[in-house]
């Protein structure tokens, strides 16, 4: 069962943890209504490493990607939802659009994204190839997003 943590907490849990040899394989995103889309990508995830950290958007941050109808579940409990996943270790927000900052802070051994970015479209390229961290690509289920899970209860 993971945990909520703030980012000054996940930083000297990182920089303890790799001391020790362990190792830490980050993601992020909006989390917004979890499907098993979400639940593969989060366990490949965790299959990279000793430990996942889960980087989640605000509330205000979702807002600022989605759009004002959005996110659907508030943060808290996007936050309970993920840590009561095997596969999520830690999960810390982040007010920004993008989890650059977090990242460079945090400075993980692996950081996964969707397979729909490459090394040259990632926004933190720059970030994790300062700081040498390994970038893992993972394919996406087909059809299955939050846009879509939305869209069909709509109908």
């Amino acid at each position: 069962m993971g945990e909520l943590v703030s980012q000054t907490e996940i930083v000297n849990i990182v920089q303890k943890g790799q001391a020790e040899g362990k190792t830490y394989a980050a993601t992020n995103g909006c989390f917004d209504i979890l499907h098993v889309g979400h639940v593969r990508y989060l366990k490949k995830t965790k299959s990279l490493a000793d430990y996942s950290i889960v980087m989640l958007n605000s509330d205000s941050s979702v807002k600022l990607i989605k759009g004002d109808d959005r996110p659907i579940n508030c943060e808290e409990d996007r936050a309970e939802i993920l840590n009561a996943l095997s596969s999520v270790d830690y999960v810390v927000l982040f007010e920004e659009k993008s989890p650059a900052k977090l990242l460079e802070a945090i400075k993980p051994d692996i950081y996964t994204k969707g397979a729909d970015y490459t090394l040259e479209t990632l926004p933190e390229r720059e970030i994790v190839q300062k700081n040498n961290i390994k970038v893992e690509f993972i394919e996406f289920v087909q059809g299955k997003s939050t846009t879509n899970v939305i869209n069909k209860c709509l109908k």
